[in-house]
């Protein structure tokens, strides 16, 4: 969970420097900036030296520190990247509220409040309009004009400043952005927690704070060299406080006694309230973002859907959480890409900067700009879904086939045993954190599974363009009361796959996509219900967009299960809260999916038509 952005924020301490030759010089001055309500948050402010025009103002609101504290200490790296070193911006960093060097208490995903009656009424669009507001009177030489960026949680930050922005907010780019951590981002995907993620993060990110401090203590320091073997033996999820949080973490209490989509969740989605969106705005997302890739899509939908006349560009990329911020994002696991790609959305984000906050440069990026894995071509939209991606299904079959034609079978089924003493591994190694490749791993181990089903088509003569959400449609049935389902859609590579500039992927089966869903909340987020013992039921539910094309030659796969581990924590197949479950609650339980013509399983993608 935002694991590229909490460790960068530690390496940038390491960094000091000051400004160095060739580059813009900066003076840095540190200010307590009082909100609305009386609260203070600390701001750095690095001021360019000698500039003889007026020039805006690009803000950075963050969680995980604006260090390096001290007006004689800089950070070796002012703006969203290295193609902004040579222009001249105020650059301003500050430490939200609750967080690091500023007082008042931390929320998590600060609910936003669209009618304040009060001063005391605040939230993050309230804290960044006074920032901006207070930066503007007191920050000389300032053109008037306000950018606002950030990754992860600080893409959060961004996006929360969007309702009722400051008039001078002119552009603003979340990026990966926390937006509904409970369907997809963060905390729970389809209402699965992220057991490994969510542990390892709060650790570092949550120990309680009375009064302000420049950095926060783990909870327990552990040895974890094995993942899978140390999260089956922690057992129930209840058993982390006794492990290593001593009931001491607020946010993680917070995730367990949420289990469901209830008021506390429902009021943190700021997609609600991106409505009457005034800045130009450029989300930015990774195809292989293992924390919020959903956030990313989502906020550019909800931000086309809210506003009729928007000015919203949406930019995804090859990257896993961040990686568009690296020096060079040219390859990621076994692909090559053969071009960096982090270097073409560098130069679309600064011009995107420039344009709005400085009148100037090239700014020629389309609606949507999408990388497309499998191709490996960039291509542009006028909108996303692309309007020639049209619905198509994959039906499962008998024989473990994969067909494009619907089954006529009076009956059919596949079965297997899903035991939560053994679940089903996320990845075939042995790491102590989340391996991130696991968004585009060989799945050769799952297929050997008996608790994992595999369909297969046949050998395309064709290529085949997905641009889109895909939909997993199955119907299933158990003998528990509760159950999970992962989804994976797979690009089968042919035997002489190393000859495609590819590494040592000779027959792989490559993850184009996956997603699991608590059956429980197969109807609804905020009120789950149990399966009936051995009913056929219907679950449907969909898995972040793709931008994939699987070449000719290749084969298509799709798989199903039913656990993740320890990516998702064990469901105990029997419907109850399970952060309240006892080791004896977990339970073996046999899955069956349908595939006949009366339940007819299938998923749907949005495919490419030429």
């Amino acid at each position: 969970m935002r694991y590229f952005f909490f460790f960068l924020s530690i390496i940038n301490i390491s960094l000091l420097s000051c400004a160095q030759s060739g580059k813009v010089q900066y003076t840095k001055i540190e200010r307590m900036i009082a909100m609305r309500d009386g609260v203070k948050l600390f701001t750095a402010i690095y001021i360019p030296k000698n500039s003889s025009v007026k020039i805006p103002i690009l803000l950075e609101r963050t969680p995980y520190s604006c260090n390096p504290y001290g007006e004689d200490k800089q950070r070796a790296q002012l703006g969203p990247s290295r193609l902004f070193a040579g222009e001249e911006y105020i650059h301003v960093y500050q430490d939200v509220r609750g967080r690091y060097m500023s007082e008042g208490k931390f929320e998590e995903t600060t609910p936003h409040i669209a009618n304040k009656r009060s001063n005391k009424d605040v939230d993050e669009s309230s804290d960044t309009y006074d920032t901006i507001e207070w930066l503007l009177r007191n920050i000389e030489n300032n053109n008037g004009k306000v950018g606002m960026y950030g990754i992860s949680y600080p893409g959060f930050y961004a996006t929360a400043a969007l309702p009722n922005a400051h008039p001078a907010l002119k552009a603003v780019s979340p990026q990966a952005p926390v937006t509904d951590e409970f369907e997809g981002d963060d905390a729970y995907h389809r209402g699965a927690f992220f057991l490994m993620d969510n542990y390892s993060f709060m650790n570092g990110f949550d120990y309680p704070r009375d009064t302000p401090w420049t950095s926060y203590p783990p909870f327990c320091s552990q040895e974890i060299p094995d993942a899978y073997t140390y999260y089956l033996k922690m057992g129930p999820i209840k058993n982390a406080n006794e492990l290593c949080f001593d009931n001491k973490s607020k946010i993680w209490n917070e995730y367990l006694l949420h289990d469901t989509k209830d008021e506390y969740w429902q009021t943190r989605d700021i997609r609600q309230h991106l409505q009457n969106i005034k800045p130009a705005v450029l989300v930015v997302g990774g195809w292989y973002d293992a924390e919020d890739l959903f956030g990313a899509l989502k906020t550019y939908g909800a931000i086309e859907k809210r506003n009729s006349k928007n000015n919203n560009r949406l930019i995804m990329g090859p990257w896993t959480h961040g990686g568009w911020a690296r020096g060079n994002w040219s390859g990621y696991s076994t692909i090559d890409f053969q071009t960096n790609t982090a270097a073409y959305f560098q130069k679309a984000e600064f011009d995107f900067f420039t344009n709005y906050l400085k009148g100037a440069g090239d700014l020629t990026a389309a609606e949507a700009t999408v990388f497309e894995t499998g191709s490996n071509k960039w291509k542009e939209y006028p909108v996303w879904p692309p309007a020639n991606a049209k619905p198509v299904n994959w039906f499962l079959g008998n024989t473990k086939t994969l067909s494009f034609t619907a089954t006529n079978t009076a009956s059919g089924f596949d079965e297997y045993v899903s035991d939560p003493a053994n679940p089903v591994p996320y990845m075939n190694t042995n790491r102590g954190g989340r391996n991130n490749e696991y968004m585009v791993a060989d799945q050769r181990f799952a297929s050997a599974r008996k608790d994992v089903l595999s369909y297969e088509s046949k050998v395309l003569e064709n290529d085949v363009t997905l641009s889109g959400p895909i939909t997993a449609h199955l119907f299933v049935s158990t003998t528990g009361t509760d159950a999970d389902f992962v989804v994976k859609v797979i690009d089968v590579l042919p035997d002489t796959a190393g000859r495609e500039n590819q590494k040592d992927v000779a027959g792989m089966q490559r993850l184009v996509r996956a997603e699991v869903l608590r059956g429980k909340f197969r109807n609804s987020y905020s009120n789950p219900e149990p399966f009936v013992p051995g009913k056929i039921t219907e679950v449907k539910y969909e898995l972040n967009d793709v931008a994939h094309c699987f070449k000719k030659g290749h084969k298509i796969m799709v798989q199903v299960q039913s656990s993740w581990f320890p990516l998702v924590d064990r469901n105990p197949q029997k419907f109850m809260s399970i952060p309240k479950a006892d080791e004896k609650d977990f339970q073996a339980a046999t899955m069956r999916i349908y595939h006949d013509a009366a339940h007819p399983s299938s998923i749907e993608v949005l495919q490419l038509t030429r």
